[in-house]
């Protein structure tokens, strides 16, 4: 297939060899920099929960405290996303990355020495104002690395980082259960050790070089963006130009034009509903198992919830990530929300499979695959590509806060949900959500597989503003 980025335009010259290049060295650095916040980020979700249910007695925790810790990273997320996209926009991506793990790394570590219930709950802010940073900081930085064959395949393998993170989360979780230490110090290790893997990233990410989209869409420098090119290509590229016209930047643009609008209303609600689905499942993962199983241990609950991770949530990752760019997105995306509704769905009609503990968990293990498979992926790359770069931030920084908000509301209401709906009300509340962000994918977002970043972005729309 034949990219139109061999056109004569000279943006689209300069970026060809970058769109046309194979898998090389600086695509897996990259990769690795930028996956290493989902890794925190997933470890983070699953451990709070945790924490949680281990603070109860010891803090003496009501249910509307245990409302606010489930959610209060997640609401600080929103605002994360908002300003950290935005700044990469106005600043560069070299400019702002790396400051956000750093948050996130101080957060965990000061978390770790909380001493009441307020102090917990503003560093856990904190956390989660560095979590709702790394969505469109990672994201598009790797968005904008990749060529445009594997573009899918690397932005989702960052997100699919995520898995790992699950499964270390209970692991740690059940190592540190079983060895005997104090409740008191346990939940104090488990949220420190969140701080290692953002800590790790922090020098890495700050000496990343700038990303020639930002240098020739938003800075207008030819010349930067084709040393930029030929240093992670290897190619040289003629400049014929000394320089290109900047690109309209302002974040009005997302509202004023109709496609862009209609794009932006795509990934953010789409996001939304996925994550409004997902994280009140995730974040109470053992409240769900407890109503599942009530005379079960926390121990036990934990490893539940590891198997089902090891066996259906990585997987449903990686599947993703390898078939992305030949299936598509908006194809997964349309097909693992429909997933979820009918096993959301069953688990609803039909309420006594939950009391049928290896019926129930074979259900919930074929809804959490392919919510990694489908959309809790795909809501994560679209805003990496359909974007135009002098908006890039905003959009997806709009996107990921929508759906952060989702997932907070999710997370604040699902304890309290579980009581009033019980698990087979709660899980047909989550198959009307899921139907919902299928047709709104239906009704709303094209296809980018297979196009250069410029065409699937729809930049072309600024440059004669």
């Amino acid at each position: 297939m034949m990219s139109q980025g061999s056109s004569g335009n000279p943006r689209d010259h300069l970026l060809t060899p970058l769109e046309e290049a194979g898998l090389q060295g600086f695509h897996f650095r990259t990769w690795l920099t930028a996956g290493m916040g989902f890794f925190t980020d997933a470890y983070d979700l699953f451990i709070i929960g945790v924490v949680t249910t281990l603070l109860t007695p010891l803090w003496h925790l009501t249910t509307l405290d245990l409302m606010l810790l489930n959610s209060s990273a997640l609401f600080a997320a929103v605002l994360g996303a908002l300003i950290f996209g935005r700044l990469m926009d106005r600043l560069g991506r070299k400019a702002v990355y790396g400051w956000e793990a750093a948050i996130l790394t101080v957060g965990a570590v000061l978390s770790a020495f909380s001493t009441n219930f307020w102090m917990l709950l503003i560093l856990r802010f904190v956390v989660g104002m560095g979590v709702g940073g790394d969505y469109p900081m990672s994201g598009i930085i790797m968005s904008e690395y990749s060529n445009r064959k594997n573009r899918g395949f690397l932005v989702n393998s960052v997100f699919a980082m995520q898995g790992f993170g699950l499964l270390v989360g209970p692991l740690v979780a059940v190592i540190l259960l079983s060895s005997g230490m104090a409740d008191a110090t346990a939940w104090r290790v488990m949220l420190g050790l969140g701080a290692i893997p953002a800590a790790i990233v922090i020098y890495l990410r700050r000496k990343i070089s700038e990303t020639p989209h930002f240098t020739l869409g938003v800075k207008g420098d030819t010349k930067e963006t084709a040393e930029i090119v030929h240093n992670l290509t290897g190619q040289s590229v003629p400049i014929n130009n000394s320089s290109v016209s900047k690109l309209a930047a302002s974040p009005r643009i997302l509202f004023r034009n109709p496609k862009l609008l209609g794009t932006l209303i795509g990934t953010a609600f789409s996001w939304m509903f996925l994550d409004m689905a997902f994280y009140g499942n995730s974040v109470s993962s053992g409240l769900v198992m407890k109503a599942l199983q009530p005379h079960g241990t926390l121990i036990s609950h934990t490893l539940t919830s590891f198997w089902i991770f090891l066996a259906a949530a990585v997987p449903g990752y990686w599947i993703s990530a390898l078939t992305v760019d030949k299936l598509g997105r908006r194809f997964i995306q349309i097909m693992g929300f429909i997933v979820m509704a009918l096993a959301y769905g069953l688990l609803w009609m039909d309420p006594g499979i939950a009391a049928v503990p290896i019926d129930f968990l074979l259900i919930y293990a074929v809804s959490y695959f392919f919510i990694e498979f489908g959309p809790n992926s795909t809501t994560f790359v679209f805003p990496s590509e359909v974007f135009p770069v002098t908006v890039r931030g905003m959009g997806f920084g709009i996107s990921a806060s929508a759906g952060k908000f989702g997932a907070a509301i999710a997370a604040f209401l699902f304890p309290l949900l579980l009581i009033q709906l019980k698990l087979p009300g709660t899980m047909g509340l989550l198959a009307g959500i899921s139907l919902l962000g299928a047709l709104l994918t239906v009704l709303v977002l094209r296809e980018p597989k297979g196009l250069t970043l410029r065409e699937a972005s729809q930049e072309r729309l600024l440059e004669n503003p």
